[in-house]
């Protein structure tokens, strides 16, 4: 027998209308707010709650007990309620709440973890070692532009012909949330997207036809999949440290900061909407300088 959908279900759903419609959520990531969102209402549920307002903040702080109970890890546990904060700020903002009983709650913090980037040799290694063939000039191509361009997987893998601008020297990118960005794009990436563009992407599609900029033999666009393990088949084979497309685009940071680079316009090249999201790549620029001048200044150890 199906269960009758409450004013908690129904305010549920229309958080995820929400989030879908002027945040532009990815499906997964909404699937994966409504599985969090669903385990909190079961929870409420079986202490009697019914209705957004009789939320209360008791009944979080025994959620989040309940969770570690659970013997979840932090970082899930984290995550969940920062889905549950999120929906309650969300019924504030509508009306639905006064205030939000998450407010007063606060989950334990979890220790920031610094992205580790690879080193420059790492990552010219991987660019340099040879490519042969139709679809090896197109992994040059996404290597070289998701490392040159620090992008996400799925900005990489959605790339279409109409935002490249070779002769200019850079690509539009469509981030999270449907926002468009220029990202300037180095002369090793353009030559590989241009050797690519000029005959192999032809011949993958052979005769087909795709706005898509990087496509399989099949004539379909590269997956995020199918792109995290020819990466992952490619540092393998070249004997190179474990590595994730999202690993780049922290290589791709911190190198850039390692130069030089300004914070605010490394932030504006990854699509960071907050500051503090780029910030952390500062942390790891001084790490790694700290660590180099420790191992080779003449004067970094006492005597």
């Amino acid at each position: 027998m199906t269960r009758a959908a409450t004013a908690l279900d129904r305010s549920v759903d229309g958080y995820l209308d929400y989030l879908a419609t002027n945040r532009g959520l990815a499906r997964n990531t909404l699937d994966a707010y409504g599985r969090d969102l669903a385990a909190l209402l079961s929870f409420l549920g079986a202490r009697g709650c019914a209705q957004p307002d009789a939320v209360r903040s008791d009944h979080l702080v025994d959620y989040l007990g309940w969770l570690r109970d659970r013997e979840l890890r932090p970082a899930s546990v984290a995550r969940r309620f920062s889905a549950a904060r999120g929906w309650l700020r969300f019924l504030e903002s509508t009306g639905a709440l006064k205030a939000s009983p998450a407010g007063s709650v606060r989950s334990a913090r979890l220790p920031r973890r610094l992205p580790r980037p690879w080193t420059r040799d790492d990552v010219r290694r991987l660019l340099e070692a040879p490519f042969e063939g139709a679809a090896a000039a197109r992994d040059r191509a996404m290597l070289e532009t998701l490392y040159g361009a620090g992008l996400r997987v799925s900005e990489l893998v959605s790339l279409r012909l109409a935002q490249l601008n070779l002769e200019g020297g850079y690509v539009i990118v469509i981030g999270k949330g449907n926002k468009e960005r220029p990202v300037p794009v180095g002369v090793p990436a353009r030559d590989a997207l241009r050797a690519y563009l000029d005959g192999p992407r032809s011949m993958l599609l052979d005769a087909r036809t795709s706005p898509c900029v990087f496509v399989t033999g099949r004539g379909r666009a590269m997956s995020r999949q199918g792109f995290w393990k020819l990466l992952r088949r490619r540092a393998l084979v070249l004997g190179l440290p474990p590595v994730s497309p999202h690993r780049l685009r922290h290589s791709f940071a911190t190198h850039l900061l390692e130069g030089g680079a300004d914070l605010r316009a490394v932030q504006a090249m990854l699509g960071h909407a907050d500051i503090a999201t780029t910030q952390i790549y500062t942390e790891v620029a001084r790490t790694r300088l700290r660590d180099l001048h420790r191992r080779f200044h003449p004067r970094s150890k006492r005597r």
